[in-house]
């Protein structure tokens, strides 16, 4: 074969062996094209397995299905089993003349007095033989069975960088899959009911209404102030319902201008309006088959109200500047701060879209109506915020307790929240967090019974005393390292202890 046509065959091999993902594929594409150049009557492509030491046809050229799986030998057995066993190429010129040949699969009789000749190379793996390339064709005094064995060579080098490849593609498909199934189960686990935090009788009843309506296509409003945890309540609708596989689209309609909302939720058409440079889907259109979350439902126009209803009630639209009838089966829950009932009657929110929205309403209860849950959340909310800064605080002072049963909390969770990553942050090694640690507004609230409403003297003593049983608290009583701890001497700490009625033996 002249340098030209060598070139421009592994040129092809290359091409088919990088055209399919499917290995199997790939190597017939690559016996075909042998079949075509090298005037080849047979080709295998046989598979070492290492557990068994059973070599097998993979993939072959001219063989029937049968021949295939009676092509079966152990290593070191017959002429491949040889070659994949010392990992070293063999040619030979006349097949009837070489006694190793098994011919198990009943194709190398010779008819017509037509002899074959043979080449086998070994494919290596990472310095491992991983199989065999063989190859039958007629018998010609003046082939050079040297120069199609390096070219056998060149192109079962190429096999195996294409399994490898191929593997490391199979190893990251499984490793995405896994991933994907992974922060699927997260996704699951982190808004199953269980993960809202509230054992408080209003949020009890909260998690008996999500348990009812999630497993059903009822349409959710959710009401409750700014900061209650609507999205969190949406959330875990979606991932305990039958649809918690499908998409979950969310839209927040107060975040959006309203001559960009509809193109948002119904998609629009090429060229429908100046900057419509291409064509668009709509947020309805992506949650299809799933569940899609209206945040700040009430602050919508009246025209877009109109196009809802549609949906609602039809499960049907067109995109803007379209005329395609699009059908959808999407679940729809809304949330919303605002009343309702009133824009109705002010005339700013249609009557028939507020009943087709009210169908399972939940009303999400402020956090000054649930005050048994605040210490639940401040705790959550300190474990997480102090993993998340390497920090080593682990509780609440009993006057920094005080002081948040006392605020009223006009943010609700949010503002809680916030509250506490900012006293974490503040809190230093100290490894409790003091009511000085909390923001001016707990404790300024007209609301609150805070250190600020005491004299100077009394504030002082209070903190001082405070500070003596943390740490005895942390030295489980012992009154010397506690003194150690506040950097004073144990005379000072005794002394200060007994003057605040403390006993250190309670603390053991």
């Amino acid at each position: 074969m002249k340098r030209l046509e060598e070139i421009s065959l592994l040129y092809e091999i290359s091409k088919a062996l990088n055209r399919h993902l499917d290995l199997k594929k790939s190597l017939y594409a690559v016996l075909d094209i042998l079949s075509d150049s090298m005037n080849m009557v047979r080709g295998t492509i046989s598979i070492l397995d290492p557990l068994r030491d059973e070599i097998n046809i993979e993939v072959a050229h001219g063989l029937s299905v049968n021949a295939m799986e009676k092509g079966k030998y152990k290593l070191g057995e017959g002429v491949t089993g040889k070659v994949i066993q010392a990992g070293k190429a063999v040619t030979i010129p006349k097949i009837s003349e070489e006694p190793l040949f098994l011919d198990r699969t009943a194709s190398r009789k010779t008819a017509q007095n037509q002899e074959l000749s043979f080449i086998c190379v070994p494919v290596i793996k990472d310095k491992h033989v991983i199989g065999a390339l063989s190859v039958d064709k007629p018998y010609n005094k003046a082939y050079k069975l040297g120069e199609g064995k390096r070219l056998l060579l060149v192109i079962a080098t190429m096999i195996a960088r294409q399994v490898d490849n191929l593997e490391t593609i199979r190893l990251e498909k499984e490793h995405l899959r896994r991933e994907n199934k992974r922060l699927n189960d997260e996704l699951e686990n982190k808004y199953k009911i269980t993960n809202i935090i509230g054992n408080s009788n209003k949020m009890r009843e909260v998690f008996q209404m999500i348990s009812q309506v999630s497993r059903s296509n009822a349409t959710v409003l959710i009401r409750g102030e700014s900061g209650t945890g609507k999205e969190l309540v949406a959330n875990s609708i979606h991932y305990n319902s039958l649809r918690a596989k499908q998409p979950f689209i969310k839209v927040n309609c107060a975040a959006l201008p309203s001559n960009l909302i509809e193109s948002e939720l119904f998609g629009h058409e090429k060229g429908a309006f100046t900057g419509a440079l291409n064509q668009k889907k709509g947020k309805f259109e992506l949650a299809h088959k799933g569940t899609f979350f209206l945040d700040e439902i009430g602050t919508i126009d009246l025209n877009t109200q109109v196009a809802l209803l549609r949906v609602l009630q039809e499960k049907e639209f067109e995109r803007i500047g379209g005329t395609r009838t699009i059908k959808i089966d999407v679940r729809i829950i809304t949330a919303t701060n605002k009343n309702l009932e009133k824009a109705v009657d002010n005339d700013t929110f249609r009557g028939d879209l507020y009943y087709r929205l009210n169908v399972f309403p939940i009303y999400i209860p402020p956090l000054r109506e649930r005050k048994t849950d605040i210490l639940l959340l401040a705790d959550h909310f300190l474990e997480k915020y102090a993993k998340e800064n390497f920090k080593e605080t682990r509780r609440f002072s009993t006057p920094a307790i005080d002081m948040l049963m006392a605020y009223h909390w006009p943010g609700n969770v949010r503002e809680l929240e916030n509250c506490i990553e900012r006293a974490v942050l503040l809190c230093g090694e100290e490894g409790v967090i003091h009511t000085y640690h909390l923001p001016p507004t707990l404790q300024t609230g007209s609301e609150t019974n805070t250190l600020t409403s005491l004299s100077l003297d009394d504030a002082v003593a209070a903190l001082e005393k405070d500070m003596i049983i943390d740490a005895l608290k942390n030295t489980r009583g012992n009154a010397t390292l506690a003194a150690q701890m506040l950097k004073t001497t144990v005379r000072k700490f005794n002394y200060k202890s007994k003057k605040n009625m403390i006993n250190y033996r309670d603390y053991r």
